[in-house]
């Protein structure tokens, strides 16, 4: 079943300019995002106390005061090791920002694991608050720095035009996935799937409405002028090239997520069914 889903393309597609050694930690990272996941669709993803103490656990392994070694679980020793390949050579700053972005990820599993057990449809911001932390593009978007070995200064990943690109570029995707796995999600019984929040909002029935209308936030936004690497607010003032150069790089890398999650989305076999 996990060869059919080409996490190897998905890494190719999405970190296209990477060298090899850093393309295998791409496809072991996302390998760990999926399995890590799927693991939540059995009865475990019902119980969210144990949920909570299965994340705590690896939370705890990014602060340096996780299980020992011998105590660890699979689990646990896999995301050990690309915790310490992934953050290998790279600042304080971003180990703690990185750090962060895991956290909150593997925190809101267990409220995602609560909504299950509620069977109740959360409301749209409800639904952004978990699914922006759930869908870990964050600690992903820390990666095109990681895969391609550099850093965005603090004044340009914090520029409030990087930061709006940053959070499109990390809702498209969610949102896709969405679509592409409603059919397994609602067969199984979750509820955090725009498909199903915006469903609901406009009372179509389970049968009715389109997939297409799962969009985000200002539905209807123009999302080229948006997200255009020249955009005039973005670009860094001459003076500082550096910066220059890290923005386009870290804009491409972007939009390389955007353009090769699409691509192998379309045509992977995780959504068989």
């Amino acid at each position: 079943m996990y060869d059919r889903w080409d996490v190897p393309r998905l890494a190719a597609l999405t970190s296209p300019d990477c060298a090899t050694g850093d393309l295998a930690l791409a496809a072991d990272l996302l390998g760990f995002y999926f399995l890590f996941d799927d693991g939540f669709d059995t009865g475990l993803g019902r119980a969210p106390a144990r949920v909570a103490e299965v994340c705590t656990r690896l939370t705890a392994l990014l602060h340096g005061d996780g299980p020992a070694p011998g105590a660890r679980t699979p689990v646990e020793r896999a995301f050990a090791d690309l915790w310490e390949r992934s953050a290998r050579g790279m600042s304080a700053r971003w180990r703690a920002r990185s750090a962060y972005n895991w956290e909150w990820y593997f925190a809101c599993h267990p409220a995602e694991a609560a909504g299950r057990l509620s069977g109740r449809l959360p409301d749209r911001e409800g639904y952004l608050a978990l699914r922006r932390g759930t869908a870990a593009m964050e600690t992903l978007f820390d990666m095109v720095e990681r895969l391609n070995r550099f850093e965005v200064p603090q004044e340009v990943l914090h520029h409030p035009t990087l930061r709006l690109m940053r959070q499109l570029a990390a809702d498209i995707p969610s949102f896709t996935n969405d679509v592409h796995s409603y059919a397994q999600e609602f067969a199984r019984g979750d509820v955090a799937n725009m498909v199903m929040i915006v469903r609901g909002a406009r009372r179509h029935p389970r049968g009715g409405g389109r997939p297409g209308d799962a969009r985000g936030p200002g539905d209807g936004r123009p999302l080229r002028g948006a997200v255009r690497p020249g955009s005039r607010d973005l670009r860094p003032p001459r003076p500082l090239p550096r910066r220059a150069r890290a923005a386009r790089r870290y804009v491409d890398g972007l939009a390389s997520w955007i353009a090769g999650y699409h691509r192998w989305e379309v045509d992977t076999g995780r959504y068989d069914g």
